[in-house]
């Protein structure tokens, strides 16, 4: 099996902190395989085809023929041992430079000695030893390939198989060898350097575009990339919901034929570059093109957003703006009304009033108690706190909360029938924002819905993966003309409300980027169904 390429080869047992990376390292080794396959063919062919003229074997023809050929079978075999990967690489890169030095010496004795040129072929495999290998072992493999010229020098000398021997020039080969062994290993070594800087920075560049990729995947904003052709490069999955399409498309008209007209559209004329889409999911978005210039290559840019995030921002500044203003109007009637209320309840304690005024005493208590709601009421607007939503498991939330709240307010538990699903919904919302609202819708199922008919549903369900929770109620209902107006602040069809809870719930609602709304079920029941973020769906706020 091929080598994993991101192994760092340590090729050399004396080295300390050389390494090459595996995928290059035996890519080297076959490389300078090939080399002794050409060289060994070569030794044979020439020897038996130019025999009288040729230099090869001029001293010892069977000694020659004998290394050659060895020499051939050896680079054979090696190729089947790196082919099939039978000897670890280490072991196969340091047989290569031993049998180089060892059968080139013999080739070189063979045919004459130093004087025949030979010796210099020890030079290649030195300078191989010191990229294959590198490390102290480049200075091994010199110091061995001197010792076996000065050896055969010596041999030959004292033997006297040449006419003249030049221990001279085997010292000079000998530094020759030191040399290019030092200047292979600097190389190995810088080009190590080299490599592994780039195998850094490559890294690097992997992590931010596999960053950028999540970042993009991950935006509120939908992101699509498409060419002049309006074909589709790439799509978010925020772009994926927005248009309710499960894949991404092949064209902006797969999206939205108004979408594709409105590029070309823009393409003609840069200005025209933004669109309100109202797609088929009735979801209204704010779309907007723009130039990505990349090379010799142009791609567009079209942003989507949905104009409940909008929505969302400007309720909060809304929210701020209202509750500075209503906090300064609430102090200012705080004051009289709470001297108009003390002074009737003076009134009333006079026992020489008639019963007329008496009655009259009655009703300035009753109307001062009932401003000071609406007083309380609107305190709690300019106390709005910016929304800190949190994953909350709808089931084990509904079930904790209908305890805590029949407890608070004195209700037997079998006024409310919970009604989840097996699987637990998860919500993206503010636990105190959620709770205020439930308040308020079940303190009003409580007062206007009958609950002695029959217990209030409260029904915990998805749509379209949104989770939802409706308060189902016993009453007659809302009619249609009091329902244009039932989110609206201080409208009330009871004498005793004040007409802001369900107001501030609907604020609250949208804070959280959530939607209240009321309608009227088939038996004309009357429904309050709230719709919450999938806290599934992790996105990036942007």
């Amino acid at each position: 099996m091929p080598p994993n390429t991101n192994e760092t080869i340590f090729p050399c047992p004396f080295s300390k902190g050389y390494g090459i990376p595996a995928q290059q390292a035996w890519l080297l080794l076959k490389v300078f395989l090939g080399y002794r396959l050409i060289l060994a063919g070569m030794f044979v062919a020439l020897f038996y085809s130019y025999t009288d003229s040729s230099l090869l074997g001029t001293y010892d023809s069977k000694l020659f023929t004998y290394s050659s050929q060895s020499y051939l079978v050896l680079s054979i075999i090696s190729v089947i041992c790196i082919a099939w990967r039978l000897t670890g690489y280490t072991t196969q890169a340091q047989l290569l430079i031993f049998t180089d030095i060892l059968i080139l010496t013999l080739i070189m004795h063979a045919s004459g000695g130093i004087g025949s040129g030979m010796g210099t072929l020890l030079a290649v495999s030195i300078a191989a030893g010191g990229l294959l290998i590198g490390g102290r072992c480049a200075m091994l493999f010199a110091a061995l390939a001197s010792l076996a010229v000065l050896t055969e020098q010596f041999v030959a000398n004292y033997s006297h198989s040449f006419n003249s021997t030049s221990y001279a020039n085997a010292g000079m080969l000998g530094a020759a060898f030191f040399t290019i062994a030092l200047l292979s290993y600097i190389l190995a070594k810088r080009s190590e350097q080299i490599f592994q800087l780039a195998d850094q920075q490559k890294q690097t560049i992997t992590k931010l575009e596999d960053l950028n990729k999540y970042i993009i995947q991950h935006l509120q904003s939908g992101i699509i990339i498409a060419d002049k052709q309006q074909a589709i490069q790439m799509a978010n999955q925020s772009a994926l919901r927005l248009a309710n399409l499960s894949k991404v498309p092949t064209k902006l008209g797969d999206i939205s034929a108004y979408l594709a007209e409105a590029f070309q559209i823009w393409l003609s004329d840069p200005e025209q570059n933004i669109v309100l889409l109202q797609l088929p999911n009735q979801t209204e978005i704010h779309g907007r093109f723009m130039l990505l210039p990349t090379g010799h290559e142009f791609f567009y840019m079209i942003i989507l957003e949905d104009i409940a995030l909008y929505n969302q921002q400007v309720q909060q500044s809304k929210l701020a703006s209202l509750g500075r203003l209503t906090a300064s109007i609430a102090h200012e009637i705080r004051n009289p009304l709470g001297a108009i209320s003390h002074a009737g309840q003076l009134l009333s304690e006079n026992s020489l009033l008639s019963i007329q005024d008496q009655r009259l005493a009655e009703i300035i208590q009753t109307h001062s108690i009932r401003v000071n709601h609406i007083i309380e009421d609107i305190l709690q607007l300019s106390k709005r706190t910016d929304s800190r939503r949190e994953k909350i498991h709808l089931k084990p939330w509904l079930d904790n909360y209908l305890k805590n709240f029949t407890l608070e307010h004195s209700v037997d538990i079998d006024a409310f029938k919970p009604s989840c699903p097996a699987e637990s919904l998860c919500a993206l919302i503010d636990p105190g924002h959620l709770r205020q609202i439930m308040d308020n819708l079940c303190r009003n199922a409580l007062k206007y819905g009958k609950p002695e008919v029959g217990p209030i549903v409260l029904r915990v369900f998805a749509i379209r993966h949104a989770p939802c929770i409706e308060i189902i109620d016993n009453g007659s209902g809302i009619s249609r003309k009091h329902q244009i107006h039932l989110f609206e602040p201080f409208f009330t069809t009871s004498s005793s409300g004040t007409g802001l809870g369900l107001y501030i719930s609907k604020e609250l609602a949208e804070l959280n980027q959530a939607k209240l709304s009321y309608y009227l079920t088939a038996d004309n029941r009357s429904c309050f169904r709230l719709c919450l973020l999938n806290a599934e769906q992790t996105l990036i706020d942007i």
